[in-house]
Parts: structure tokens; sequence; C-alpha cells
């Protein structure tokens, strides 16, 4: 929420880069319109993103709070102003949007917005959207808008660089999503080939075993621990392809809100005490938060299980463009040199592979008695 009125090349570049930092979709719109809020010292302050039905798919509001929010209703439909905005793509200066020829009315809980400033936001051709400012805060003739011709040329700066702000945080989302498109498909290959290879030996051997039980008891109960060993190989390979599959909440909430969130469900799980810090990470390419969720999950289950520590940090921080992950335990420490020479590997191989894999790097410090840290950094974007 805004404080007051900011003007000067400092205010405008504060904005721009506010709207620079962000990559989801949804943070760069509520970003778009705290800045103008803020910039153009208006109570009230939207953004509307239109869908193909009439409607707005997304629709962001600074000034009103949640409880507003929810008894205003439903989203709006794309009419009047809104409308105009849209289909005509012309900026729009009223000293009363009440009174305007074209104004529809609002439910009985939405506030009274008078003076009014709005234009779309585009990308070339193209209408991304509506913003919108209501209700200048500083005194205004009777009768007049608040808003300025200088209102408009600034704001439509702010559009400009809106536009661009938003179709990048488009163009990150949708390579996200076709970057998991492509992993669930190669793992669904992978998945039908090795399982089906599976169950096709379990389903020749279960045969032969049924064949041998009568005239060769011996053989059929060697055939049948033959089904046992398949079955549990099958059922090896479909844990491994579910492991491998992108978690939700990585797509939803990031990588700082998912380590958190798990964080806390081991420390109520768990008896050692299990904490997470996390410092200023923005989002990265799904690849590496992808693997340095792993990497913190196979760190933290062999702290938990084969440490005996009472205590297992968890630390996310941003570095350059980039982040460094750690998972330290206090825990009874090893030689990784013993570990690797008797073959023994605590899954630093697979952490190892997973760090390189996305350019990243993967560090091991422990001795007997002095704990553990796994430590992994990726470069970013």
């Amino acid at each position: 929420m805004s404080h007051g009125p900011r003007s000067g090349l400092a205010a405008v570049s504060s904005a721009l880069l506010a709207m620079s930092r962000h990559l989801e979709v949804r943070d760069v719109l509520k970003t778009i319109v705290v800045s103008a809020r803020d910039l153009l010292d208006a109570q009230y302050a939207a953004l509307g993103v239109p869908d193909d039905h009439g409607g707005f798919a997304q629709f962001v509001v600074d000034g009103v709070s949640d409880e507003q929010w929810k008894a205003i209703g439903p989203l709006p439909r794309r009419h009047g102003i809104l409308a105009a905005m849209l289909d005509d793509a012309a900026p729009q200066r009223l000293a009363d949007v009440r009174r305007d020829p074209r104004f529809g009315g609002w439910p009985s809980a939405h506030p009274d917005l008078v003076d009014f400033l709005g234009l779309p936001v585009r990308d070339g051709d193209e209408v991304l959207g509506a913003l919108f400012l209501a209700n200048k805060r500083r005194p205004k003739p009777e009768g007049a808008c608040g808003f300025t011709e200088d209102d408009e040329e600034l704001l439509g700066i702010l559009a400009q660089h809106a536009a661009i702000a938003l179709t990048n945080a488009r163009l990150y989302e949708r390579s996200r999503e076709l970057t998991i498109a492509e992993e669930r498909s190669r793992l669904a290959h992978e998945l039908h080939d090795a399982v089906s290879q599976k169950l096709f030996s379990l389903r020749l051997t279960a045969q032969a075993a049924a064949r041998l039980v009568d005239r060769d008891p011996a053989r059929a109960k060697g055939e049948l621990q033959q089904v046992a060993e398949l079955a549990a190989e099958a059922a090896d390979e479909l844990r491994a392809a579910v492991v491998e599959l992108r978690p939700a909440a990585l797509d939803e909430d990031g990588l700082a809100a998912t380590l958190r969130t798990q964080v806390q469900v081991l420390d109520r799980a768990q008896s050692a005490r299990v904490t997470f810090t996390g410092h200023g990470v923005r989002a990265l390419p799904a690849a590496q938060e992808e693997a340095m969720l792993r990497v913190a999950q196979e760190a933290l289950h062999n702290a938990l299980r084969h440490s005996g520590g009472k205590h297992v940090d968890v630390t996310l921080e941003r570095r350059g463009n980039g982040a460094v992950l750690r998972v330290g335990d206090d825990g009874s420490g090893f030689d990784p040199h013993a570990v690797r020479r008797a073959g023994r590997h605590l899954g630093l191989v697979s952490m190892r592979d997973r760090a390189s894999g996305v350019g990243g790097r993967l560090t091991v410090e422990s001795a007997p008695g002095k704990g553990t840290v796994i430590e992994m950094e990726v470069p970013g974007g």
C-alpha cells in the first residue's frame, strides 16, 4: 500500500525496477498496480487482463482491503469504460466516471470512484490489459479531473514498460510449462519402457510357475521367487518415476516456500530440530529449482536418518543471479573419502549429478564427529 506521492526520475526508476524484479505474471501485475498508484498519488488503482469470454482472466487492485474485495463479488465484465480502453485502445481521463454515458454502475460494496485516468497496456497491436487509477488525492477545482495531462503522460510511460514486463513474465511462465511438459513426456516414455519390460517378464515367469506347480514343485518355488523379485523391481521403477515428477508445489509456490513447507513438516515429524532460512532468492530456471529441491530432500533424508544430529539447518540465499543451498547438521559426520572407497555413497553421486546437470556444483564438508554440510550452488538464468 502507498503512503503518499512521489515524483521525479528517481520515483519512475524505482517503479520500473520493481516491475523488472518479478517473473511470475501475478507478481508483475501487482507491482504495476502498486507502482502506478504510488507514483500518481491515487486512492485506487487496478489492472485487468481480459479473457476470451467477455470478462477478465485476472484483475488486480490496490487501495481496497481483502474484506472489501470479497464483498464486491465476482470480477467485473468488459463493459463501459473498461471495454472502451480495451476496444478503442485510447486513454480515458474523466472528471467524474459516474457521469460518463458509458458508466454502467457497480456492486453496492464497490467504493465510489470519481475522477478517473485509464489507458490500455499494449504490446504492439495487442492489448494486454486495462490499467486505471481513480480518486486523485490532491485538492482539485469543483467538477475538474484531478489527473492532469502530465499524469496521463507518466502513466503512459509506465504502461509501456508494464507491457514489456508482462510479456516477459508470460514468456517465462510458458517456458516453464514447456520444460515441465517435455520432462513429463520423457518420464512417460522411460516409465513405459522400463516397467512394461518388467511386467512382461513377470507375466511369463508367473505362467511358467503355474505350469510347474504339479510336476516340479521345487522349480515352481524358484519361479515364484523370481516373480517376487521382478515385482519388487517394477515397484522400484514406479517409485523412481514418481520421485522424478516435478512437485506441483514448486510451480505454485516457488522454491523457497516449498522448502520452508517441507522443513516445517519434517520439524514436526522428527525428534531433531529442523529449521529453514531464506534470503531474497529470486525465481530460478525451472530445472535449477527442481534440482535444488531434490538435493535438499536427499540431504535432509541423510541427515535425519544417518547423522544422529539434534539440529538440521537448511538455508537458501541469493548469490549473484543464482542461489546457494546449504543443508547442515550437528551429527556424527563421516569421512567422504572413506565412504567413496567403501562403495557407499549416501546419495552423493546422484546429488552431484543433479547439480552438474543444471550447470551448478555440489560440495560436501564432513568429518567424523564434526557434522556435515552439503552445499549446492546454481548460476540462475
